[in-house]
């Protein structure tokens, strides 16, 4: 079986992660990853945010878990976060910024770290306290939130693929 699809068929999504940061190396592997992901015009509306501080890190999960109306950790425990923002100027933007995370989850599986795509980047990134973090970080436009891609090493086995779909596919031959 061809190696890229093998890896897609068995990358899964962690929800529990080690405390351990990743190896520099491979954080840069998967960044590099999410900036070849393909674009509407290879206009490339997305940006990634890569976060290994920890304060900043626990500051955004805060931020998630509050819209989510909770006080877990919505990062399940995982040391890095890749916030994926998109240009919203442009009009493909939303998907653009979604086939960055396949990207990035997808590289990160086949280096053998764990990955799960976590919502509300849009509602963080729209407060007051979101936008506060992009101008610290020195990142101007109108970008909204797509995801976080967390990353770490899975705390326990990846668990199984669930059984696909009946009707997934429709073929219309000739």
């Amino acid at each position: 079986m061809n190696e890229v699809i093998k890896n897609m068929e068995e990358r899964r999504s962690v929800r529990g992660y080690k405390p351990d940061m990743i190896r520099k190396e491979d954080l840069d592997t998967i960044i590099e990853a999410g900036t070849y992901a393909a674009t509407g015009m290879g206009m490339q509306s997305p940006i990634i945010v890569a976060v290994t501080d920890k304060a900043t890190r626990d500051q955004l999960s805060a931020m998630n878990a509050k819209i989510m109306g909770t006080d877990t950790d919505p990062f399940y425990g995982a040391p890095v976060v890749l916030i994926v923002l998109a240009d919203k100027t442009r009009p493909t933007y939303l998907y653009d910024g979604s086939l960055v995370m396949g990207n990035l989850m997808n590289a990160a599986h086949s280096l053998g770290i764990g990955s799960c795509w976590i919502h509300r980047a849009k509602e963080e990134f729209e407060s007051e306290e979101g936008k506060a973090l992009l101008k610290k970080w020195g990142i101007e436009g109108d970008y909204e939130g797509i995801g976080h891609c967390v990353l770490g090493y899975a705390a326990a086995e990846l668990p199984a693929a669930k059984p696909r779909k009946e009707n997934y596919v429709y073929y219309v031959e000739a």
